[in-house]
């Protein structure tokens, strides 16, 4: 049920609540002196604590061992007991942190109910700060173009390390899932992955809810340091936090500690940090509002993570894998892709990257019919432009062109698209067109069009100099 820590100087009150809490089902561990109990902790942080406040024979008293352990294991329960109980010892006890105070001598139900209560209010503690984490959501990397097994690669590479991740790329790219896939694959896997999110905390409480905060009437209250300890710190966007914010950040960096808010002792942690961002942080040093100093500690492994224009051939399986979970969490209908809906995804434009198709098929889902695959009429951009029914509505610069150069332009604009869609394999865009290799190579080159490598693969565009 629970391992308790009973510190307390009379071996016969130490063994007493020993047996009483064995008959129970817990498990106990009995320390007689501070450094006894000190060292119990060092072993093992226990489930729960009961501490007698006056401890013959030691170096410290019970709101001494109270504090020590509050400031370096927030999350373990201590119920303080004493024979020599009075309001302000309880007083005192509560706003260190303490769970609760029971004179000496005590009514052993009550005391179970206590501990009880305590065990009970930190499992549902910890399951808040799970749920807050976000851990429930997914590390999964899913992909097959060249982008993304260049993107997985340089992931691989540093999940077995304990250095800086700096992850690059536009908003909605999944730099997220890539941080908590380093995460999943790394030695620290079971330990926490705490998620801070720069732009939506307010600048006034950045700090608060970063290092927690302590004071006499609330007593202590753990930040999003604390709650990563061991595990991992994740800045996502960081160049949105405040620049008084950076500089002691930089210092946690530098001595992996800090002070909460209105605190004065300094609290040990083990982080690795991973931080992402979407902007060129060397625009925002040059404007004075990202710290150099801070980039390049952050910046040890810089990681670029491709946008969704970049890994088109993915779509379809990232559309299907979106289609199976909101199956499994929605219970919304599992259907399968037509193939004209396949090749209208991997040719609609994703300023908005992964999130945004996430969200297109959710929609399309909800809205969608319930049974049979999911056409190319049921996608929100199929309607974009669409007449009446076998017609297209041209855009406005495309209908005052002649029809020579409107077509040229046609032509170019769909053969980027495609070639782009097949991640640069001139073979496959050839047998979809319905073009002989060679004559699309001729095509290709009369409207301009080349291919060279970016991110690991092929993409497709038009010459400055093409007519």
């Amino acid at each position: 049920m629970g391992d308790i820590l009973i510190t307390d100087d009379e071996r016969d009150i130490r063994e007493l609540i020993s047996d009483i809490l064995q008959d129970e089902g817990y498990t106990t561990r009995l320390a007689g002196t501070s450094d006894d109990c000190m060292a119990e902790i060092a072993a093992k942080p226990p489930a729960l604590m009961i501490l007698d406040i006056w401890l013959k024979d030691s170096n410290m008293d019970g709101i001494d061992i109270l504090k020590s352990v509050k400031r370096d294991h927030p999350d373990i329960p201590i119920v303080i007991i004493s024979g020599h109980g009075n309001i302000e010892i309880a007083v005192a006890a509560i706003k260190q942190g303490a769970y609760d105070f029971i004179e000496k001598p005590f009514n052993i139900d009550q005391l179970l109910v206590v501990i009880r209560r305590a065990m009970e209010t930190s499992r549902l503690r910890r399951e808040n700060i799970e749920l807050r984490r976000g851990d429930a959501l997914s590390a999964d990397m899913l992909g097959e173009s060249a982008a993304f097994k260049v993107l997985k690669s340089n992931l691989d590479k540093v999940t077995k390390s304990n250095g800086r991740v700096m992850l690059t790329g536009p908003a909605g790219a999944g730099k997220e899932t890539a941080a908590r896939y380093i995460h999943a694959n790394s030695s620290r896997s079971a330990a926490p992955f705490v998620t801070v999110n720069s732009a939506s905390i307010a600048p006034e409480r950045m700090e608060e809810v970063l290092f927690g905060r302590e004071d006499g009437t609330r007593g202590i209250e753990p930040g999003l340091l604390e709650e990563a300890n061991g595990g991992v710190i994740y800045f996502d966007e960081v160049a949105d936090m405040p620049i008084g914010t950076q500089s002691k950040i930089l210092r946690v960096l530098v001595e992996q500690r800090f002070q909460r808010v209105g605190g004065t002792d300094k609290v040990q942690v083990d982080l690795r940090v991973i931080s992402s961002t979407n902007r060129d942080l060397s625009v925002a040093i040059g404007a004075g509002t990202f710290r150099e100093e801070l980039y390049h500690r952050l910046n040890v492994v810089p990681i670029a993570v491709p946008s969704l224009e970049e890994r088109r051939e993915d779509i379809p399986l990232l559309a299907e894998h979106f289609i199976s979970a909101f199956n499994k969490l929605q219970g919304l209908p599992l259907r399968d892709l037509a193939d004209d809906a396949r090749a209208l995804l991997q040719t609609m434009l994703w300023p908005g990257n992964v999130r945004q198709l996430k969200n297109v098929m959710e929609r399309v889902l909800i809205l969608g019919e319930n049974t049979g695959a999911i056409t190319a009429k049921e996608m929100p951009a199929s309607q974009d432009g669409d007449g009446e029914e076998g017609r297209i509505i041209l855009a406005g610069g495309l209908a005052t062109l002649p029809l020579r150069e409107a077509r040229e332009l046609f032509e170019r604009e769909y053969l980027l698209t495609q070639i782009n869609r097949f991640g640069g394999n001139i073979s496959r865009t050839a047998s979809f067109v319905g073009m002989e290799r060679s004559a699309l190579h001729r095509k290709l080159k009369s409207l301009g069009v080349v291919t060279s490598s970016k991110a690991g693969g092929r993409i497709a565009y038009v010459e400055e100099d093409a007519s």
